[in-house]
C-alpha cells in the first residue's frame, strides 16, 4: 500500500503522540531517550521535516502554542482521528506481512564470488568479529535497562536474534570458503580474469 507519508519516522511521531500532544523538540527527546534512535535514523531537521508532512496530510493538527519566558515559541502537535487510523493500519502491515528489504550484506553476497577467497575469508572474519561486539553490546544494553517491561526492549531482543543468525551464517560461509574445492573452482572461473587484488 503506498502511503502519504512512508517515513519510518512519522510512523514513530504517531506513535508518540497516541501518548498525548507534544512538541517536535519533545518527540526528539523521547525517540532517543527510548533509544528508537537505534532503528529509525534522524536528525533535528529530518524530524520537523516528518512533522510537517504530517500536518499536511492531515495526520497531527496543531494542538497549541506555548510561549515560555526561557525558549522561542513553540508548537504543539496532537493526533488527528485520521492519523490515529494511520497508525494502526500501518503497524497492521508491517508486524504481519514480511517484506523483502534488500539488505546492503546480501547484495555483498550476491557478488561475492568476485572476491579472492582469502580476501573475502578475511574480510568475512572482520564482519565476524564486529557481529560479535554488536551483540555483546547489544546485551550490554538489555541488562542495563534493569526493570523496563520485555515488550519495551523486545526491538533489541529482535536485533540479537539477526545478529545470532548473521554470524552463524557467516561462520559457515568461512568454512564453505576455506574449502580446496571452492578455491579450484574460483580460481579456474575468476582467477584469469580478477586482475588481483587492487
Amino acid at each position: 500500500m503506498r502511503r502519504k507519508v512512508s517515513n519510518p519516522l512519522a510512523l514513530a511521531v504517531l506513535a508518540f503522540l497516541v501518548m498525548g500532544p507534544m512538541h517536535p523538540y519533545e518527540l526528539g527527546k523521547q525517540l532517543k531517550e527510548t533509544s528508537k534512535d537505534r532503528n529509525i535514523k534522524f536528525n533535528r531537521g529530518s524530524l520537523y521535516m516528518v512533522v510537517e508532512q504530517l500536518r499536511k496530510a492531515g495526520f497531527i493538527a496543531e494542538h497549541e502554542t506555548v510561549k515560555d519566558t526561557q525558549r522561542p515559541e513553540r508548537t504543539v502537535y496532537a493526533l488527528t482521528d485520521a492519523g490515529r487510523a494511520e497508525l494502526y493500519d500501518w503497524m497492521r502491515e508491517l508486524v504481519s506481512d514480511p517484506v523483502h528489504e534488500y539488505p546492503q550484506f546480501g547484495v555483498a553476497l550476491s557478488l561475492i564470488s568476485v572476491l579472492e577467497p582469502t580476501e573475502a575469508i578475511e574480510l568475512l572474519r572482520t564482519r565476524s568479529a564486529a557481529l560479535a561486539a554488536e551483540i555483546a553490546s547489544t546485551r550490554s544494553i538489555i541488562e542495563q535497562a534493569g526493570d523496563v517491561e520485555w515488550i519495551f526492549l523486545v526491538e533489541e531482543e529482535y536485533r540479537i536474534s539477526l545478529l545470532e543468525a548473521e554470524s552463524r551464517f557467516v561462520t559457515k560461509l568461512i568454512e564453505s570458503m576455506e574449502q580446496n574445492e571452492y578455491q579450484r573452482l574460483w580460481h579456474q572461473h575468476f582467477g584469469s580474469v580478477s586482475g588481483g587484488n587492487p
